[in-house]
């Protein structure tokens, strides 16, 4: 019998997701609250669900790509929440950036209930996502990997198990963003500088990517840069979260984490400025005194 997987939230990362258990042989159900767009989705094989509670009731494993603690919070334990709707020993799979603790109650709060959880934030991007090629940062009861490893294994290249109980994977994602926001932050600065100096962008880039300075993320974001392209695949708001949990995690252990400190501020400035939505790369628009790129026409 084909297990029903159910995915939430069709976003750059769950619908690439979705295509990935799809394309591994599962029943896929998906419901995104843009109704046409987890109709497209179905038109291609899978069913598109009317509501959260309705995709829960017929899916053994429930995995949920929103956005943070709070839209989680509301769909588990809302109105028409999917908590009560679950089948007992069926599985939520968790996958956003929350604070570690509330990831933890979210599974007491489950097992509760009679339904098991997993802590699997992602990571990796909507393309990784879409060939089944991201990680995942997972902990969990064993008796939960018992019933979602095969999901998990469709969905990702690496499945990082890092507990057995929830928590470890969230605090792994929360550090995985301190990385990826002082990074984008400091691809950002790099490149402004370069600008400012009159250094052609195209050739910096081609410099850089081919040189020890490189990174990930300076590669992938300064290319949106060059392009003109601030179309939100991670939006700057995303960043001003992210590293918001970075600093409040560390606060809690007065831990000090200057440069977090300073790519959080810089997220801020670049939100507060009118580039909330706009892709993460766009924190390079606070810099003064420097002509971006505008792309093609």
């Amino acid at each position: 019998m084909t297990t029903a997987v159910g995915v939430i939230g069709l976003g750059a990362m769950g619908s690439g997701m979705a295509q990935s258990l799809r394309r591994g042989g599962f029943a896929v159900h998906v419901f995104d609250l843009r109704s046409g767009v987890a109709a497209a989705f179905a038109r291609d094989g899978g069913t598109a669900c009317a509501s959260a509670a309705e995709l829960a009731a017929v899916c053994t494993v429930v995995v949920s790509v929103v956005v943070d603690a709070e839209q989680t919070e509301d769909l588990l334990f809302g109105s028409g929440g999917v908590a009560a709707a679950m089948a007992p020993g069926s599985v939520f799979v968790m996958c956003s950036t929350v604070e570690p603790q509330r990831s933890v109650g979210f599974e007491q709060r489950l097992e509760a209930l009679g339904r098991l959880y997993l802590d699997a934030p992602i990571s990796g991007g909507a393309a990784k996502a879409a060939s089944g090629e991201m990680t995942m940062m997972t902990a969990g009861r064993p008796q939960a990997y018992a019933v979602c490893e095969p999901a998990l294994n469709a969905m990702a290249a690496k499945v990082y198990k890092l507990g057995d109980r929830a928590g470890a994977g969230s605090k792994v994602k929360v550090i995985n963003q301190l990385l990826a926001g002082v990074h984008i932050a400091a691809a950002a600065e790099a490149m402004a500088l370069g600008l400012r100096e009159g250094v052609d962008p195209a050739a910096l880039y081609e410099v850089i990517t081919n040189s020890a300075g490189n990174s990930w993320m300076f590669g992938n974001r300064m290319a949106h840069v060059l392009a003109g392209d601030y179309t939100p695949l991670s939006a700057v708001d995303i960043f001003v979260k992210d590293l918001g949990l970075v600093l409040d995690m560390a606060r809690a252990s007065k831990f000090p984490l200057p440069l977090s400190s300073t790519a959080h501020q810089m997220f801020m400035q670049a939100s507060s400025a009118g580039h909330a939505r706009e892709d993460d790369s766009a924190v390079i628009k606070i810099f003064p005194g420097i002509e971006l790129p505008k792309g093609k026409a």
